[in-house]
């Protein structure tokens, strides 16, 4: 099992180290935000609910950024009370000096930024950072999709590409419901009532982001395999400048293992490729 340090006590910090703590992935979970005593009275708070839930995950909670050392996976959340005039690059040049080591995932909505830019300006492996909010998104997607076909989001399948709100794409060619495509269980108007609602989905709440980081650190622990969309900085290697973008992977101990992206359409791979040059 791993350590895991979350870097923010606000809201969104806070539901992940519950739901971390609760699903009981990792040893021990530290708590980090430099907003007085929040960090450790919300670590004390969920700690005092594992009686209850019956969870033993370890968690700690502390304003010193050092205790990111030594974690093998940083998860940068929100502050509890947000600094002004901060640049949004401090908390992975924090991770940089250390925690060179470690995994850094991005759980917030403004992940892919953060990933495009630490890649590019500060030298992170693009397989060792990235971002969940992705995931989020599809999973509400998922739920509308449910309640189109009158069936259970555990059957629905779908993965979101490219950058929300006003350029995801969602494959609807490999998209299914109940093990049928969803193309033959839903008709064309049904598609495009679905697909209008992507933008508006945007950015999901603090606790559809928890899940979906949860679900991610699930991955990268070993416990799942299942394909996630993530927010993955660009590949310049090609020569040809590009942007982050969501993308299906596959996650394991050392962070993105193969980004699995499927057979497109030639309007679905366009769609990408526009998104991938904004």
């Amino acid at each position: 099992m791993i350590d895991v340090a979350i870097l923010g006590a606000g809201e969104l910090g806070g539901s992940i180290a519950h739901v971390l703590a609760r699903r009981e992935l990792v040893r021990r979970i530290q708590l980090i935000d430099p907003a007085g005593q929040v960090a450790a009275g919300k670590a004390l708070d969920i700690m005092q609910t594992g009686p209850v839930e019956r969870f033993t995950t370890l968690l700690a909670g502390t304003t010193d950024i050092s205790r990111v050392a030594g974690a093998h996976l940083v998860v940068i959340a929100d502050q509890a009370r947000p600094a002004q005039d901060v640049d949004d690059l401090l908390p992975l040049t924090q991770i940089a000096q250390l925690a060179s080591r470690a995994l850094v995932l991005c759980a917030g909505a403004n992940g892919r930024t953060l990933v495009e830019r630490g890649v590019r300006e500060l030298g992170y492996r693009r397989d060792r950072l990235f971002g969940s909010a992705p995931e989020a998104l599809a999973s509400s997607l998922r739920a509308m999709v449910a309640l189109q076909t009158n069936g259970s989001v555990r059957d629905v399948a779908l993965t979101v590409l490219g950058h929300p709100p006003a350029h995801a794409v969602v494959n609807w060619d490999d998209a299914t419901a109940g093990g049928f495509r969803l193309t033959d269980v839903l008709d064309e108007p049904a598609l495009r009532r679905l697909s209008a609602q992507v933008g508006p989905l945007w950015p999901p709440g603090p606790h559809a982001l928890a899940h979906a980081a949860v679900d991610a650190i699930a991955s990268l622990s070993g416990i799942s395999r299942r394909s996630l969309s993530c927010f993955v900085a660009p590949d310049d290697s090609s020569g040809r400048r590009t942007r982050a973008v969501a993308l299906p992977v596959t996650l394991g101990p050392d962070g993105i293992s193969c980004i699995d992206l499927p057979t497109l359409s030639v309007a679905t791979r366009t769609a990408l490729d526009n998104a991938m040059l904004l």
